[in-house]
C-alpha cells in the first residue's frame, strides 16, 4: 500500500485526481485480484487510511486480504523530522499513543507493523546523536508493538545515496545495527518476535 502522498504522484502521471474514493478503488482493485496472488505475497503493509477502507461488497479491505491468505500490517510511524543539531539529519515521529493505535490495529485484524527511521551517510553521517535516537526509537516501537500483539519490522534505512565508496556504506551499516539491537535487547524486545 502507499501513502497519500506517493499515491497523489501515481496518479498525477495518468491524469487521475488524488481522492479517497480513487484511491479506495485503486486498492481494491490490487485487494481483489486473482487468488494466486498469496503465492508470492505473504504480507501487506496498509496505510491507516486503507486500514478503514471496504471494497464494494461492504468487506473491510483487512478481510478481503485475510481471505486471500495474506497477512495484513500497519504502518505505524508518524514520518520522518529533522533531528536538530545535526547535519540534516532526521529521526522518525509517532511514539505518542502508540500503543493505543497498536492496540486498535491488532484489534482491527493486523497482525505486523512497520516503522521507518531513515539514516544518511557521508559528511560525519550517521552521527552519534542520529545512530543512538533512532536506535532507541526502533527499541521503543518494537517493544510497544509486541505489547500489542504484533510483529515488529525493525526498519533502520540507511540511504545510500552520495558519493561515498563501500567500505563507509559498510560501517555505517554496522554502527547502525549494533546500535539497533543494542537498544532492543535493553528494551527487552523478544528478538525472535521481529523482523528486520
Amino acid at each position: 500500500d502507499e501513502s497519500t502522498g506517493t499515491m497523489g504522484k501515481r496518479f498525477a502521471n495518468i491524469d487521475v485526481e488524488n481522492t479517497e474514493e480513487n484511491r479506495r478503488l485503486y486498492r481494491q482493485l490490487l485487494f481483489t485480484t486473482d487468488k494466486e496472488v498469496a503465492k508470492y505475497i505473504s504480507g501487506v503493509i496498509l496505510f491507516h487510511e486503507t486500514f478503514h477502507q471496504k471494497g464494494d461488497d461492504g468487506r473491510p479491505f483487512v478481510k478481503i486480504i485475510k481471505d486471500l491468505g495474506i497477512i495484513p500490517g500497519i504502518k505505524v510511524d508518524k514520518g520522518v523530522v529533522q533531528l536538530l543539531g545535526t547535519d540534516e539529519e532526521t529521526t522518525t515521529q509517532g511514539l505518542d499513543g502508540l500503543a493505543e493505535r497498536c492496540k486498535e490495529y491488532y484489534d482491527g485484524g493486523a497482525r505486523f507493523a512497520k516503522w521507518r527511521c531513515v539514516l544518511k551517510i557521508g559528511n560525519g553521517r550517521p552521527s552519534e546523536l542520529a545512530v543512538m535516537e533512532n536506535a532507541n526509537v526502533l527499541a521503543r516501537y518494537a517493544s510497544i508493538c509486541q505489547m500489542n500483539g504484533l510483529c515488529p519490522i525493525v526498519e533502520p534505512e540507511i540511504l545510500t545515496d552520495g558519493d561515498h565508496d563501500l567500505e563507509a556504506c559498510m560501517e555505517a551499516s554496522e554502527r547502525v545495527l549494533a546500535a539497533v539491537y543494542k537498544a532492543l535487547s535493553d528494551h527487552h524486545v523478544y528478538l525472535e518476535g521481529t523482523l528486520l
